[in-house]
């Protein structure tokens, strides 16, 4: 999964890609590096990050959608937590929602979800973005995070979502800490019990740094490409399906040669 970032303020490559046709030209490149979803996002999700209008989202990613799909034969996910903007994205031609509020921010797009058959993402969250990082706290991270998933998962199923049309995404970096994230990371594979598909967005996060600072020191260049691609080897080791990543290119060649290695 290809992320594009249609905003200012997006931590990592906020404003990079904030014009429609910057946007596009980045989603057409991602496509063409091997990504097989295109995530699409108008609303900053980065710690203390202030939410956005209905209107203003909808101008930044409903015209992306509709270029995106006018040019290319591929996967278009919309990044909201807003059933207007997700409805209108998939009257363009987007056919999965990503919400990380686990569809639980907005009353209406859960029955957006069940008209439209659309694919959903469903992501655990502590908090909102703008208190997320204050003081995460847990009795025991991946047994929360694995109760809230399943009982999303349980709703979901009653409500009319097929399960095949699900999938969970643990949420690294949202309401967590640096241990959190480890721990998600080290026992993720147990989430597979819960019969969906697994998306994790582990790209470029806060915590990649802190980690390679620790072991390297703070006067060495940090790679954060680097960090995510040990990382995307590993959570592909454990079966996860889908990885959300910034850049494309660099992992798929990584997972070719890991696949043949251990084939």
């Amino acid at each position: 999964m290809g992320i594009v970032n249609v905003t200012p303020d997006s931590f990592s490559d906020g404003g990079a890609f904030f014009q429609a046709g910057q946007a596009v030209e980045h989603a057409l490149c991602l496509s063409n590096q091997g990504a097989d979803i295109l995530d699409i996002g108008g609303e900053s999700t980065r710690p203390y990050s202030d939410p956005v209008s209905l209107q203003e989202e909808l101008d930044r990613v409903v015209p992306v959608v509709e270029k995106i799909c006018s040019r290319e034969d591929v996967i278009i996910s919309i990044d909201t937590s807003k059933a207007g903007v997700a409805k209108e994205c998939i009257a363009h031609g987007a056919e999965i929602i990503n919400d990380v509020t686990g569809f639980l921010g907005d009353e209406a797009m859960l029955p957006l979800a069940v008209e439209s058959q659309a694919g959903i993402c469903v992501m655990h969250m502590q908090g909102t973005p703008k208190t997320m990082q204050d003081a995460p706290k847990y009795k025991n991270v991946v047994e929360d995070v694995y109760k809230f998933l399943s009982a999303r998962r349980d709703s979901l199923l009653s409500s009319g979502i097929l399960q095949n049309r699900i999938c969970l995404d643990p949420g690294l970096g949202f309401g967590k800490s640096l241990r959190h994230n480890l721990e998600l990371l080290r026992r993720v594979d147990e989430f597979h019990r819960l019969g969906c598909p697994l998306l994790v967005g582990h790209s470029r996060k806060g915590f990649i740094k802190k980690i390679l600072e620790s072991e390297l020191g703070t006067e060495n260049i940090i790679d954060l490409e680097a960090g995510t691609l040990g990382l995307s080897l590993s959570l592909a080791s454990r079966g996860v399906q889908i990885l959300r990543l910034h850049e494309i290119e660099r992992v798929r060649q990584a997972l070719i040669l890991f696949d043949a290695a251990v084939r």
